[in-house]
């Protein structure tokens, strides 16, 4: 992606014109959708953070790098619950950048529902809800 004027961007307009795409959403909203079965939460921090900081019940690990293969409905290497292109996903990485790529990303493959957590896992670990050790 390119300036208005082919000039480069930098991450931080990059960000910003990737999070116009959609809602990111809040990590109560996002536990609460994942409690009522209303959305796939998915981790793609890298071992090293799951291991200091633990995980989420219920989230699903996707190392970043095999997301799209991962989450791509008609795809032969896909979960079993992507299942469909209206699948709500929200994206975790660390701190909430990441995933706004990876989401974006998403997006592209035509998971039109993807979303990432604001401030990633440590917002959702801020806000008191549910961490457990890494295995």
């Amino acid at each position: 992606m390119s300036g208005e004027q082919g000039l480069p961007v930098s991450i931080d307009e990059l960000l910003e014109r990737v999070r116009e795409e959609y809602v990111r959403i809040e990590p109560q909203e996002a536990y609460e959708a994942a409690r009522a079965g209303e959305a796939l939460l998915v981790d793609i921090r890298y071992a090293a953070l799951r291991e200091r900081d633990g995980l989420i019940p219920g989230a699903v690990v996707v190392e970043r790098n095999e997301l799209e293969w991962r989450l791509d409905p008609r795809g032969s290497h896909r979960l079993p619950e992507a299942t469909s292109h209206d699948l709500r996903v929200v994206v975790i990485c660390n701190e909430g950048y990441a995933s706004s790529l990876a989401a974006e990303s998403l997006h592209r493959l035509g998971l039109h529902r993807a979303t990432d957590l604001e401030g990633g896992f440590q917002a959702w670990r801020a806000a008191g809800l549910p961490v457990t050790a890494s295995l």
